[in-house]
């Protein structure tokens, strides 16, 4: 009982403080000002600029890079962390002491690297966020910052031949990288920063009568189906698509977009997908738009999913096959 008493306060004084943190609303002047420096460096690049942001945004992996580089950040730290500690256990071998500390090193440098490319990943995420979420954002930032610069002043000591000093440092950075990771999880659990926002998937197989062709405006038109909600357009003269209601980044709603040159575009962010697959042409979101079949028959526009294969043509055998 006391035990499960100890989680839930500790569990408590977590959500306080993001909590605490979100409402610091004396944070959004100044992000907002380096929001801009990041606009007008990324402008800078000139038509390079969508190429670079969509490698840095995950257009290329179908999610955010950031995830997987604060993965790779802390495993290279704890194995660190681990190697220092083998390095300080009593009756070790000098060869296996000097061998730890030799790694141990190897591995925070490895570390350091990873956490500058999360860094660059991240704030390139960030900058898309907006009130509590950017407040915890930008603290997460920080202190992820001030841990990296401890990490790098260790493995100068380390270099130096100062190992006991570098080895302090490096457990004082991991546990402020704890911290800061604590604060990234918010983030993603509570907020769904980072995961593919898009809602529910049409699953009717059935071509589906969802609303007259006259409707259409040259915007996307919210239709349902099945509970359902989607965006239906006309890409071309005669031509109609279907796709998911909601942006896969945050959520914004696709009937408040346009279609622009065979793009659909997303109103927050300004996320392009293609209009005849949904698949995302510019970040800052990295996971395609759902995208359904439509057409027009009788001057009503028809929608439907894709149907599923036959068990036999997802192995790739049909009929006269085995002939």
């Amino acid at each position: 009982m006391a035990a499960g008493s100890s989680d839930g306060r500790l569990q408590k004084l977590g959500s306080r403080v993001v909590s605490a943190i979100g409402r610091q609303e004396w944070l959004d002047r100044p992000s907002y000002r380096f929001e801009h420096l990041l606009s007008f460096a990324f402008n800078g690049l000139g038509g390079a600029r969508n190429t670079v942001t969509n490698a840095l945004h995950g257009v290329w992996l179908g999610h955010p890079v950031h995830p997987p580089l604060a993965s790779l950040t802390s495993g290279a730290l704890g194995t660190t962390v681990a190697l220092d500690v083998l390095s300080l256990l009593p009756g070790q071998p000098a060869t296996e002491v000097r061998d730890a500390s030799k790694f141990a090193s190897r591995a925070l440098g490895l570390g350091i690297l990873a956490s500058i490319g999360s860094a660059v990943t991240g704030v390139t995420d960030w900058q898309h966020t907006h009130e509590a979420d950017r407040r915890v954002g930008a603290v997460h930032g920080l202190v992820n910052l001030a841990a990296t610069a401890l990490y790098a002043q260790s493995w100068w000591d380390r270099r130096r031949g100062r190992h006991g000093r570098g080895i302090a440092l490096t457990a004082l950075g991991y546990g402020i990288t704890a911290a800061g990771s604590y604060l990234g999880g918010a983030l993603v659990f509570e907020s769904g920063i980072g995961i593919d926002q898009s809602g529910a998937r049409l699953r009717t197989t059935e071509w589906t009568p969802v609303l007259p062709a006259s409707s259409l405006n040259g915007k996307p038109v919210r239709v349902e189906v099945d509970g359902v909600g989607l965006v239906v357009c006309q890409t071309r003269p005669g031509e109609v698509a279907a796709f998911g209601e909601l942006c896969p980044h945050l959520a914004a709603p696709m009937a408040d977009g346009w279609v622009d040159r065979g793009r659909l575009v997303c109103p927050w962010h300004g996320s392009w997908f293609a209009a005849e697959s949904g698949d995302v042409l510019r970040g800052p979101a990295a996971a395609p738009l759902p995208c359904y079949q439509a057409r027009l028959v009788n001057g009503m526009v028809e929608v439907r999913s894709e149907p599923e294969p036959a068990l036999g043509a997802a192995a790739g055998i049909g009929e006269g096959e085995g002939k």
